[in-house]
């Protein structure tokens, strides 16, 4: 049981926490795996390779230990966390094995600080946070299993379609092996999808953002091949796009994501730059189905027309609705009158008051969604009207 005096212990212990840095984590990662390496089976060892999940765990735990008096500020952390869980399929089981390496690493790294009553106030800490976690997760899987078409677990599903959408993006359209229905998700959201690439000892399991409406009977992906130019290549979506062909079968898991399309009656911008294309699709074509009657901006940014996702698909749709579409091009390979050159830039809209009573949708790279959150700032659009997605470890800004 957490009590106030675990609580100050706590917050005594973030001066050494922050000392420690991300090598507290990596030493984690490091000691966890070694025993139990089973557990490679559901992290992303790209993600470890690359230093990004380490960080991202620091970031959690110091975020956790500075906010233990007030859990409050961590309930779209945690709501965000949960759901990422649950596209792993991490169990119960799973806490106690964490949280037994997170104490011993603690134990190991500071022997001299880590106490009797720093072992207990972190214990107890831990236990807490497991239990949050655990008993949203476990409502999440029920509300998934229950539902029309839904289910628990991994799921068998056929490639039925594979389509080039650009140079780097392929989309991938899955429908039930068993043939039955599926789970309708909410425009934004993503699905986890379990492989085990050639060569790879370990399965892999990623979240791929869904990107057409939902139609209760099949899920579409549009995955980029990743790592082109630089030395960590995409494991998982290189073997997507090289060796994943129509007729073979994968596993899935239900679709999830606290990111998603909210009908509130006001016109809507949706902003994305390269691959976070996918999510302002899905919301595209839902919005188009529902046939909303509000103005919609559609507003994409990419390395230049080759690396352009969905261009006919996004004119055919705007086009037919009366809704606006612009794209900017960072290296335009030919003069085209209907995009811009360079960086996205909102000051074209600085004057347009209906533009600033739109929600905003955003997804793309961390440095362009902080960069577009700057603008809308910039423009006084309140943080309420915005709403964005991280790819992989979350950032805040």
């Amino acid at each position: 049981m957490l009590n106030n005096q675990h609580i100050d212990i706590i917050k005594s212990t973030i001066p050494l926490l922050e000392s420690a840095g991300p090598e507290l984590t990596v030493y984690f990662y490091q000691r966890m795996f070694s025993h139990n390496p089973e557990l490679k089976d559901i992290f992303n060892m790209t993600h470890q390779a690359t230093g990004r999940q380490s960080v991202a765990l620091f970031e959690a735990i110091a975020a956790y230990a500075k906010n233990i008096d007030n859990l409050a500020a961590l309930t779209t952390a945690v709501e965000r966390i949960a759901h990422k869980h649950t596209s792993f399929n991490i169990q119960p089981e799973h806490y106690q094995i964490v949280g037994h390496h997170l104490i011993e690493t603690l134990r190991e790294l500071a022997p001299d600080a880590f106490t009797q009553e720093v072992e207990e106030a972190w214990t107890a800490a831990y236990l807490f946070l497991a239990k949050v976690f655990i008993d949203r997760e476990a409502e999440l899987y029920l509300q998934r299993k229950q539902a029309i078409g839904g289910w628990q677990n991994a799921r068998q599903f056929k490639l039925v379609e594979k389509k080039t959408e650009s140079s780097l993006v392929t989309s991938f359209t899955f429908e039930a092996a068993d043939g039955g229905s599926v789970l309708d998700y909410s425009p934004g959201q993503y699905i986890g999808i379990e492989l085990t690439p050639q060569g790879c000892e370990y399965k892999e399991v990623r979240q791929y953002s869904l990107s057409q409406a939902p139609n209760g009977n099949s899920y579409r992906i549009s995955v980029k091949r990743e790592g082109v130019d630089t030395e960590h290549k995409g494991l998982v979506s290189n073997f997507l796009h090289d060796f994943v062909n129509e007729g073979d079968t994968v596993e899935l898991y239900a679709p999830a994501g606290d990111f998603f399309y909210t009908e509130r009656n006001k016109p809507v911008t949706l902003i994305s730059a390269g691959v976070g294309v996918t999510p302002m699709q899905s919301m595209l074509e839902h919005l188009n189905k529902q046939g909303k009657s509000e103005a919609v901006h559609y507003l994409h940014a990419c390395e230049d027309e080759e690396q352009h996702s969905f261009s006919e698909r996004v004119s055919s749709i705007t086009q037919s609705n009366g809704w606006s579409a612009k794209t900017w091009y960072n290296n335009p390979k030919l003069p085209n009158a209907d995009s811009a050159t360079g960086l996205m830039n909102l000051a074209e809209f600085s004057a347009d008051e209906r533009f600033k009573e739109n929600d905003f949708y955003i997804c793309g790279p961390v440095g362009f969604m902080k960069n577009i959150v700057e603008q809308l700032d910039n423009l006084n659009i309140s943080r309420e009207q915005v709403h964005y997605e991280v790819f992989g470890p979350h950032a805040n800004f």
